[in-house]
């Protein structure tokens, strides 16, 4: 008999009941979220959230005071103004503590980042831009048109795909317009609006110095075609994909900017990995500089958009 009367027995039956549905519940809360884990790594989209450390790079200097802090899939780009630090995006969502170990590893202090220019709105560059500004009071620089779609149409930013449901999307500080020039301590950019990728995607230009040699730098802000396929287009409301011929507008627009030094958005738009490779081979810093890369990969990516285009036609 269970201790405590005729009464007592009663009340320690219920709250050993109690304890039984606790500890079920306890096993079917764990068992649901085995299933929903399961069921999220078979969604081909899942690599880009799973093992993010796995795309770690240790980071390195690339010419003047610009270093790289990202991964081998986002790039993430740190610039020393010589009045604070610059981030040029910051990771994708989920890869915040690595990208503050990169910037350490670096050599500097995540605290001393003032200023993050996001190249766009998407989920994969805002990653660690709302940490940033809680812990270190950072100063988030956003495309006009892309902080509306935050406050307007927040789904097209993707942050719906991240498995934190603690991601969130946060209004940038100072929202960039076409023909900004804006100055960052000793760096000075100016910047336009390339609307395609997103609406908001920018372009930005500004010099950097190593040694006696001043070469020119760019940038820009979203290549990829996956917000120009037709049924994305059709559900966003542009059933005539008008989105292609802006983004074609775009990049004939600052095709012809003298750009010594390419800043890639992704690793893969100006091989970063292969010249990293020969720079471990024995190359220096010159590898980084062809002033012929920017306009060659631009009439690259109008090229292929051009066939997809006629490979994928507007719904009719």
């Amino acid at each position: 008999m269970k201790p405590g009367g005729i009464f007592g027995n009663a009340i320690t039956d219920v709250l050993y009941k109690k304890d039984e549905e606790i500890i079920m519940s306890i096993v079917k809360n764990y068992e649901t979220f085995m299933a929903k884990r399961a069921e999220f790594e078979k969604n081909p989209m899942s690599k880009f959230w799973t093992k993010q450390n796995a795309r770690y790079m240790e980071p390195f200097h690339m010419f003047g005071n610009v270093y790289y802090v990202g991964d081998s899939w986002v790039c993430v780009h740190l610039i020393d103004t010589g009045d604070g630090l610059l981030l040029i995006d910051a990771g994708n969502c989920g890869g915040t503590a690595m990208l503050i170990h990169s910037i350490w590893r670096a050599g500097f202090n995540p605290e001393d980042v003032k200023w993050i220019i996001l190249s766009h709105g998407h989920v994969d560059h805002i990653g660690g831009a709302k940490f940033m500004r809680e812990m270190f009071g950072t100063k988030i620089y956003m495309g006009a048109p892309d902080a509306a779609m935050y406050r307007e149409h927040p789904e097209k930013s993707f942050v719906q795909d991240s498995p934190d449901l603690m991601d969130e999307l946060i209004a940038p500080d100072v929202e960039i317009r076409d023909g900004d020039e804006l100055t960052f301590g000793s760096v000075k950019m100016k910047f336009y609006l390339v609307p395609g990728h997103t609406e908001g995607c920018i372009s930005f230009f500004f010099d950097v110095t190593e040694g006696n040699r001043t070469v020119r730098a760019g940038y820009y802000g979203g290549f990829g075609f996956n917000t120009l396929a037709a049924d994305y287009l059709t559900e966003i409301g542009d059933s005539q994909c008008h989105m292609r011929e802006i983004y074609l507008d775009s990049l004939k627009k600052v095709r012809n900017e003298h750009v010594d030094f390419f800043l890639g958005n992704h690793c893969i738009n100006n091989h970063m990995v292969e010249k990293l490779e020969k720079i471990k081979n024995g190359a220096d810093s010159s590898v980084w500089i062809d002033p012929q890369e920017w306009g060659s990969y631009l009439d690259e990516k109008r090229d292929a958009l051009l066939v997809f285009m006629k490979e994928n036609p507007a719904a009719e």
